[in-house]
């Protein structure tokens, strides 16, 4: 039915049935009960359904990897609570744009009493006035705004819009969430491929849920070009097998952004395998960063810098393995850099793990920031040059090396401090039944 300013509310549903569009496209779910996945916050009595279900809702951003359902999700928002849909996008629309559809909604919603939703794909594209422009008529309600981005809006989004929204993470959809949609969509006869004889063999279907990574739109459509690229055998079936399905979808794209989310997200994965003694799950991310083209520099740093911090002294080898990767690293480049870094993260997680060195190193600086400086005691300063002596500098220094052991107890640190509180694990269980001695006779002497 057209409303008063010449559009149909059907808009959605002559893209979706056009034969022109992707079979994602024209799959798409006309009502919530037809979404398939983010069940955290789409299960029955999750604040978001019911937000929906009852008409409550708010403006929303949802945040996600491509092909989850963000804008699936809006035109069901749209569809079940009767509104009016507009999409605008960050990458073409001007702030002329939404200015033109915020009169429009306000004007709709006075004479027809009907609600309007935006929904802005890549809003993390508007800039701060374009984001601005918006406030106004959000928080008035004129406008039910849904922006949809794969960038963290708590990041990318201005405060003020972010204030006035519900936030919400998509997740990648589940194998068996992709299954489901490839089998409806095989059943169909109005949008999918339903009117076609196909015989889909379940690993061919299996294959695809697998390597699409949890996108729905590209699994379908690797599914569309599958089963339209295959000739018919004798009988008129179309037999979709593995080797069809591995021909119809190349190279798995990996999400991982450079210098966002999936950056962050993996390095710290990568780094508390390390640190939590899992060699399988340090390679696994670390074959996700390679594989996702990420600095290989970057990737050998974040070694050293665990090497110290989380090895330690529990196994001192462990920063002489994650430099000498590091510099292999620079030394042979890619392909062959990615051995050494796997060499190193292996090192790394399976090797006993201390921080008290670290550790030690930040009490200690909390006491210089929080307390009063300790002057260095007399006999430890400098005799290097004229007029020392006079001072007293160096009087009463013991020499290490001239007494047994290269060890002779004499105050080092005023008020007798201590810092660094070996582990039992590895190498530094030596140095732990080592400390013990030394700091024994440390006391000795200071009491004698």
């Amino acid at each position: 039915m057209n409303d008063l300013f010449g559009e149909t509310d059907a808009v959605i549903d002559a893209v979706q049935e056009s034969r022109n569009a992707p079979l994602a496209a024209r799959m798409r779910p006309r009502t919530i009960s037809e979404y398939v996945g983010q069940e955290h916050i789409l299960s029955p009595g999750k604040l978001l359904r019911r937000a929906i279900e009852s008409d409550r809702l708010t403006s929303l951003i949802v945040y996600g990897p491509p092909g989850v359902g963000k804008t699936s999700l809006a035109q069901v928002i749209a569809s079940t609570t009767k509104s009016h849909f507009e999409r605008l996008s960050g990458v073409d629309s001007s702030v002329a744009d939404i200015r033109r559809i915020a009169g429009a909604a306000a004007l709709r919603l006075k004479t027809a009493g009907k609600k309007t939703v935006l929904f802005i794909d890549e809003i993390h594209r508007f800039n701060k006035a374009q984001q601005d422009v918006l406030l106004p008529d959000v928080e008035s309600g004129v406008l039910r705004l849904i922006g949809a981005t794969t960038h963290n809006p708590f990041f990318y989004v201005n405060s003020p819009l972010v204030s006035r929204s519900q936030v919400f993470q998509l997740e990648p959809l589940s194998k068996e969430q992709l299954l489901v949609l490839m089998h409806r969509a095989l059943a169909d006869k109005e949008r999918g491929l339903g009117q076609v004889l196909i015989n889909a063999h379940e690993e061919a279907l299996h294959f695809l849920a697998e390597v699409s990574d949890g996108d729905a739109r590209r699994c379908l459509n690797a599914l569309e070009i599958a089963a339209m690229t295959t000739e018919s055998d004798n009988q008129g079936t179309i037999q979709l097998d593995l080797h069809t399905a591995q021909e119809s979808i190349q190279k798995k794209a990996v999400v991982y952004d450079g210098d966002e989310d999936e950056h962050y997200d993996t390095i710290s994965a990568f780094i508390k395998s390390m640190r939590g003694s899992d060699p399988d799950a340090a390679l696994y991310w670390l074959a996700k960063m390679l594989y996702g083209g990420e600095d290989i520099r970057f990737i050998a740093r974040r070694i050293v810098i665990a090497a110290s911090e989380d090895v330690g002294m529990a196994d001192p080898n462990a920063l002489v393995v994650a430099v000498a990767a590091q510099q292999a690293v620079e030394f042979v480049g890619m392909p062959e850099a990615q051995i050494p870094l796997a060499h190193a993260a292996v090192y790394l997680a399976t090797a006993p793990k201390s921080n008290r060195s670290y550790d030690g190193l930040i009490k200690a600086t909390q006491d210089i920031k929080n307390g009063r400086t300790l002057a260095v005691p007399r006999h430890l300063r400098s005799t290097g040059y004229r007029g020392a002596k006079l001072l007293g500098h160096g009087v009463g220094y013991k020499y290490a090396h001239e007494y047994e052991g290269s060890f002779v107890p004499q105050a080092y640190l005023p008020e007798g401090r201590i810092y660094y509180n070996p582990t039992e694990n590895g190498f530094e269980k030596k140095i732990k039944r080592r400390l013990e001695f030394w700091r024994q006779q440390f006391e000795a002497e200071q009491t004698s």
